[in-house]
């Protein structure tokens, strides 16, 4: 049974939301601090959670999801920095990190600051393209109007969650979904709206057309060298072309040869799952939590 505590912080100006199972130590085992995707919410976990009874939970929401305050900059740095002065506001330590696409890609850059905090990382499906996706990225002076991108032009209104539900569950790749991971995507993905008598996403449409319009440049390769902890990365099917940068929600935006750039780093490959790998086999990641170091040596 879930007993999540819904609570906040400020930090670095903006009120960020997260929910707590537990207190440090309680069982004796480490804490867990989960980290979502772009576009997503805390509790899209909530059924790995469920699998891994006892533990210290900690699910953050990042600046322009979920509950979390609607203050940008929404750019990746940004939200390394915001997670850097959460950890320190808690009082983080031994901690297992997971993180999923885009909140992989924010751990690592945690993690390379504040190592000590960390036992081990599990970066599923981490948003940490090939070095030319960079350097191309770099060269053009193309600016991405994050109002053009497709993400922009997402529903934002709904009349409840279960319309929502309902829409998205015969569609692709949520159909690719364990169903009650899906219900939770969007119970908890929606917000009252006070201009009409429905609801509206906690994460606007701009705002993860923001990130995704920024989310090339921002290279993190230099610093995976300096984390010094055990690391799995949990890879899935690969996109077809290997520097492309296009927003293909089902395809593995994780450069194939990262766990090699780590001190210790360990390979998964899941060719069989979509991108979504925590929403389609929440199981699976609750086993790699589960088998710890035996997993990582």
């Amino acid at each position: 049974m879930l007993n999540l505590v819904q609570k906040s912080r400020e930090i670095r100006g903006v009120e960020l939301c997260y929910f707590e199972q537990g207190a440090p130590g309680d069982s004796g085992l480490e804490s867990i601090l989960f980290l979502h995707a772009t576009g997503f919410h805390a509790r899209v976990w909530d059924e790995v959670i469920r699998l891994l009874p006892g533990r210290h939970i900690i699910a953050l929401e990042f600046r322009g999801h979920g509950r979390s305050g609607k203050q940008g900059p929404y750019n990746w740095n940004s939200f390394g920095m915001d997670l850097v002065d959460f950890v320190d506001a808690l009082g983080l330590d031994n901690v297992i990190g997971i993180g999923h696409s885009l909140g992989g890609r924010v751990l690592v850059h945690v993690a390379a600051l504040r190592s000590l905090c960390f036992k081990r990382l599990i970066l599923v499906d981490p948003v940490i393209f090939e070095p030319q996706i960079y350097k191309n990225r770099r060269a053009s002076s193309e600016v991405i109007n994050p109002a053009d991108h497709m993400t922009a032009r997402r529903r934002n209104r709904w009349a409840d969650w279960q319309e929502m539900y309902e829409r998205f569950v015969v569609r692709d790749p949520f159909n690719l979904w364990q169903q009650s991971v899906l219900r939770d995507y969007c119970q908890y993905g929606l917000l009252p709206d006070d201009e009409w008598p429905g609801f509206k996403l906690a994460c606007p449409p701009l705002v993860e057309a923001e990130i995704y319009a920024t989310n090339n440049t921002e290279d993190v390769t230099d610093v995976l060298a300096d984390i010094k902890v055990p690391v799995l990365v949990l890879r899935a099917q690969p996109r077809e072309e290997k520097n492309d940068t296009r927003t293909d929600f089902s395809k593995s935006p994780t450069r194939p040869d990262l766990a090699d750039l780590f001190h210790s780093g360990r390979d998964v490959f899941l060719p069989e799952l979509s991108h979504f790998i925590p929403m389609q086999n929440p199981a699976l990641v609750a086993q790699f939590v589960l088998d710890g170091d035996a997993v990582v040596d």
